[in-house]
């Protein structure tokens, strides 16, 4: 009998939590342990089971000063692509493992982030990707986005696999890790309060967001269908 497929969740910060990802993972039937990083050390690599799930929030990636966990979390995005493990890294997740790396990323950038939802253009290589693939058969996929940090320097040796009008680095790959800067786990009610605590019209934010769920939710889906599949091929693969 195959054993149980089991991922860690790693949280970042109370206000982004896994959010509609965690139904998805659970119908899928992996076991997740979660480690909120406000309250837990960073986990070893050891200790994670078949893949990771890096969160967001609200901090940047240079706030090491007042966040010690911003490190060791580099340092386990790079020692899980060491040892070949799925990793998918959302938004604060995306722009550590881009530093990780020896990428660069942006704090408060210029053009003011994004926020609400966005056609991502999947570039050739993301038809193929493990991950991404069913997602890119389309072209574009709509997203949800909540940032005003950017990745703006791909970790050499890094693939490029999706991009926005105004922020190209939306998706890239290194080795067995993915990371994405746009949110495919957020609700418009999670979507609304983080309009919120940003000082926008949450209301506005949650209307306009429902009105588009149909094709947000359909691609959140599908990626987390995808990375469950990675799960399940690394279980069966020990």
């Amino acid at each position: 009998m195959p054993r149980a497929v089991r991922a860690t969740i790693v949280q970042p910060d109370p206000s982004v939590p896994v959010d509609r990802f965690g139904p998805w993972l659970a119908s899928n039937r992996v076991l997740v342990r979660a480690v909120p990083l406000w309250q837990r050390d960073v986990p070893s690599v050891d200790n994670v089971g078949d893949g990771i799930l890096v969160l967001g929030g609200t901090m940047s990636a240079h706030d090491g000063a007042r966040h010690a966990w911003l490190e060791p979390l580099k340092q386990l995005m790079v020692a899980a692509v060491d040892a070949d493990v799925p990793v998918l890294a959302i938004c604060l997740g995306h722009q550590l493992l881009a530093e990780a790396f020896g990428g660069e990323v942006t704090v408060a950038h210029p053009d003011g982030g994004e926020h609400g939802a966005y056609p991502v253009a999947w570039h050739p290589g993301a038809s193929s990707d493990p991950l991404l693939g069913r997602l890119a058969e389309m072209g574009h996929s709509l997203v949800a986005e909540s940032h005003h940090d950017a990745v703006t320097a791909l970790p050499g040796g890094a693939e490029q696999l999706a991009s926005t009008a105004r922020y190209p680095n939306q998706a890239f790959r290194v080795g067995s890790a993915v990371g994405v800067q746009f949110h495919p786990e957020a609700s418009p009610e999670l979507m609304g309060r983080w309009a919120e605590l940003d000082g926008h019209d949450g209301r506005d934010m949650r209307r306009s967001m429902h009105a588009q769920d149909t094709e947000v939710s359909r691609t959140g889906r599908l990626l987390a269908q995808a990375f469950c599949g990675q799960l399940r091929a690394r279980a069966m693969a020990a």
